[in-house]
């Protein structure tokens, strides 16, 4: 009987090793697919982006420029790459609760479910917030003529003033997701809701830093992102609170 049970305890992680491999495989195939798109539709994406230095009162009719003969291609290959992983990740996730769902009580799988929801209204907001709002006040601060006086034509590079665009977007999106985590981290009780209230002071400090890092390097970027995740982080003490997580 005993060789039986370890027979079937064997089994048991080769079919759970399985189905990790078939989840694997279709994050993959999906990754390269959304790549392929995006590559596709490469001009319109960069349209996205670019619209923002159009406005610019500063040098002539054209922005951006390019600084070598590669850096088009390169440019492409990675704005690509970057999509196909933003548009991929809806997938990768529904991948992972698939993965570990079944293996879940019912109160964990409420409080996922939750998250999730929240997760996509946080998308939501964080993609308002940063690209209707933060970045065109962002450009417009740079690029006022307290800082460059009007007989100065701007000569912008394509490649790094493209991705100063995308990098915010995009950075802002996965911050936005750090409340769902702490959440769920707080309902399954590994971290306690009086340690994070304590330590408070120094997860405003670390978010401050982070968006310093994660940021193009202007003032308005790094508050504009910080002071939504202070708000998040103390509302998602209040979350937990409401809900009594993290006790």
């Amino acid at each position: 009987m005993e060789a039986n049970a370890a027979s079937d305890k064997y089994m048991h992680i080769f079919e759970h090793l399985k189905e990790l491999r078939k989840k694997l495989i279709i994050s993959v195939i999906s990754f390269a697919i959304f790549v392929v798109v995006a590559f596709a539709i490469h001009n319109q994406i960069v349209d996205l982006f670019i619209k923002f230095y159009s406005s610019i009162p500063s040098g002539g009719e054209n922005k951006l420029f390019v600084n070598s003969i590669v850096e088009g291609m390169t440019t492409k290959i990675k704005i690509s790459l970057i999509t196909g992983l933003i548009l991929s990740m809806p997938l990768h996730l529904y991948n992972i609760v698939a993965f570990i769902f079944p293996a879940l009580n019912k109160k964990e799988k409420m409080c996922l479910a939750a998250a999730l929801v929240c997760s996509f209204v946080l998308v939501i907001v964080s993609i308002y917030l940063s690209y209707f709002k933060i970045l065109p006040i962002s450009i417009k601060f740079l690029t006022d003529s307290d800082f460059i006086p009007q007989d100065v034509g701007l000569l912008l590079n394509y490649n790094t003033n493209l991705f100063y665009a995308l990098y915010f977007v995009f950075w802002s999106i996965i911050g936005f997701q750090s409340p769902i985590v702490f959440v769920l981290l707080m309902a399954f009780n590994i971290v306690k809701r009086k340690t994070a209230l304590a330590a408070s002071r120094y997860i405003i400090v670390f978010i401050f830093i982070i968006s310093a890092v994660v940021t193009p390097p202007d003032v308005v970027s790094q508050v504009g992102l910080a002071l939504p995740l202070v708000i998040l982080y103390f509302l998602a003490i209040l979350v937990a609170k409401i809900f009594k997580f993290g006790e």
